[in-house]
């Protein structure tokens, strides 16, 4: 294991190879000594949709940090094509909670990233955001005022403002109820149909992630590493004919397979 993490983000050779995220050898070891990823090798693709799927404390919330650039790896190579770490129009990132400003309304949490450097028309830029995810009317509005998915709605805006290349999403809809959930979920894949953007997707249901994702990747336990990856070939665009289709069963029980075979791997058994 080297001592010093190498970050880098070489865009001539990722793109033309059509690849957005590149993690090679990667880890992470806490300071308290406990190992909570890898190594793990992943390759995502411009324009892909993927899920990082996996128990509790698995390192995927770990991995997508570690992507963002919020945190350094152990050891190990991290190329993101957006230049997250330097050019680029980098990342966006949504997190579990909204984590909103109470004093702020809802146009200016959106209005975040530009005051904290990010470059571009803002007002123009806002009002797109707010637009794509159904919130333009909402916009003078304080997020007390808001349902726990129209909160979430306000944190996908924010990510969305700056048009991030990678769009990274960590349990975005975890606390919702099912029905908020299953519109959301919808509403994303609209806009990842839209807008073309790289999705890397952390959740711990497989039913999320075989809706929504071209490719499932199922972590071990910790230190989380790469068990399984399921493909999803499933015809786009996808709605409740789907999720309520033979198919999309199959593609659950194959995904749920493949989750229990690595908790049993790691569990000895």
């Amino acid at each position: 294991m080297s001592d010093t993490p190498i970050l880098e983000s070489d865009s001539t050779a990722m793109s033309s190879a059509g690849i957005a995220v590149s993690l090679r050898d990667v880890t992470k070891v806490y300071d308290n000594g406990v190992m909570a990823l890898g190594p793990i090798d992943l390759d995502v693709r411009k324009g892909e949709f993927i899920s990082l799927l996996g128990p509790s404390g698995c390192g995927k919330s770990t991995a997508l940090r570690i992507i963002a650039g919020l945190s350094a790896p152990t050891a190990g190579r991290v190329g993101t094509l957006s230049g997250a770490h330097g050019g680029g129009r980098g990342i966006g990132f949504v997190f579990q909670e909204p984590t909103l400003m109470p004093w702020a309304s809802v146009r200016d949490n959106v209005r975040l990233p530009f005051r904290l450097g990010a470059r571009g028309d803002a007002d123009a830029r806002i009002n797109d955001a707010l637009a794509q995810v159904g919130l333009s009317e909402f916009a003078d509005v304080y997020p007390r005022e808001l349902s726990g998915g129209m909160k979430m709605r306000v944190s996908l805006a924010r990510a969305l403002a700056t048009d991030p290349d990678i769009l990274l999403m960590d349990e975005p809809f975890a606390a919702l109820d099912e029905i908020t959930r299953f519109k959301l979920n919808n509403d994303l894949l609209t806009l990842w149909r839209k807008l073309k953007k790289t999705v890397i997707f952390v959740t711990h249901s497989v039913f999320e992630s075989v809706y929504l994702s071209q490719r499932v990747i199922v972590m071990t336990p910790r230190p989380g590493r790469i068990a399984a990856e399921c493909r999803i070939d499933a015809p786009e665009p996808r709605g409740e004919d789907f999720r309520t289709s033979g198919e999309y069963a199959a593609h659950c029980r194959e995904v749920s397979a493949a989750l229990a075979q690595a908790s049993d791997v790691r569990a000895g058994r």
